[in-house]
């Protein structure tokens, strides 16, 4: 009696899914590219961290007058133990924070807790729904004293890259209540107590004044200038 064979079948391959050429959201052009999906590195206490929110094409009025106050006291109550704003300044579509965190986890759920409660006053105060921020937070730590103060100049001074003639402090900041000036000046937006907490980190309440206090005109520096401040090789 002949045996007829068992024909077996081969899996299919796969064609869907995992690493693959063009996976993944397009960039649309003229945009900047997203957050990467990526795990954060781990997040020592000592290291203060430059954050950046940025809304979507449906949010770019911040810092209107209707806007920005809702947005400020948001910010204000953030702070808790182990997670403390210390800079910040709102722009029309994007906000720049100094952050401080004990760790990682802190530093991520604040950061979560931060972004709900701004987007909520945001559509609170604009009558509206939806999504506010575009994308994941952008987070740099900051661990040297250099670094430190090129941060602190850049979010407080950060008007000036999206505006012309402005006044030396920007009123949708808390420069007012910065005390790292060269010269004192009185501020009319100075009112009620300070938004912001105070540094705990070496580097945010000492550090970074090795290298001098900071001057009302200074500017902040180019994406290009920085990386290479940070890189060690710029001259």
């Amino acid at each position: 009696m002949t045996r007829r064979g068992l024909q077996l079948s081969l899996p299919k391959p796969r064609t869907w899914g995992g690493r693959r050429p063009g996976a993944g959201r397009k960039r649309t052009p003229g945009r900047r590219p997203c957050v990467p999906h990526r795990l954060r590195p781990q997040h020592p206490a000592a290291h203060p961290v430059h954050v950046t929110l940025r809304a979507t094409d449906a949010v770019r009025c911040l810092r209107a007058g209707r806007v920005f106050p809702t947005v400020s006291r948001a910010l204000a109550a953030a702070s808790h133990s182990g997670f403390r704003i210390i800079h910040y300044s709102v722009q029309n579509d994007h906000i720049h924070l100094i952050i401080e965190a004990d760790d990682a986890a802190l530093l991520s759920g604040g950061m979560r807790g931060l972004a709900i409660r701004v987007a909520r006053a945001a559509n609170r105060a604009l009558g509206r729904r939806g999504p506010v921020w575009s994308d994941r937070y952008h987070a740099r730590a900051l661990t040297t004293p250099r670094a430190v103060r090129h941060a602190i100049v850049y979010v407080l001074m950060n008007f000036k890259k999206h505006r012309t003639g402005v006044g030396d402090v920007d009123p949708c900041s808390s420069a007012a209540w910065f005390d790292g000036w060269q010269t004192e000046f009185t501020s009319r937006d100075r009112r009620g107590s300070s938004p912001v907490a105070r540094a705990h980190s070496w580097l945010a309440a000492v550090g970074w004044r090795r290298h001098g206090l900071i001057d009302v005109g200074e500017h902040p520096r180019s994406r290009a200038r920085r990386t290479a401040v940070t890189a060690g090789t710029a001259p």
